[in-house]
């Protein structure tokens, strides 16, 4: 017996099976429910979501910036995130319509 087998408990059955016997039995039970559209639909809200938030970030850095409250260079660091998530945002708005 390898060091990451673990005894059978009766029947023959080993635990590498039970193992994939439970997975299967999740994967029947959560996957028909969501499809590939519905996955693409949950990853466009929750990128929405993150999207608003770090462009509302970048308006405060802005604005903090201005005043002289904050170095302008953390300007450019919260650019490049409230961009970066907006791209993925704009990704999974065009995944989403193209699924039928």
């Amino acid at each position: 017996m390898s060091r990451y087998q673990f005894p059978s408990s009766g029947g023959g059955t080993s635990c590498r099976f039970r193992k994939a016997r439970l997975q299967m039995t999740l994967a029947t039970f959560i996957l028909p429910a969501m499809t590939l559209k519905n996955a693409a639909l949950l990853a466009l809200i929750g990128t929405i979501l993150i999207t608003a938030l770090l462009v509302w970030k970048f308006i405060f850095d802005v604005l903090n910036a201005v005043q002289g409250l904050v170095p302008a260079l953390t300007l450019f660091s919260s650019f490049i995130y409230a961009f970066g998530c907006f791209s993925v945002a704009v990704f999974f708005f065009v995944f989403y319509r193209t699924q039928s």
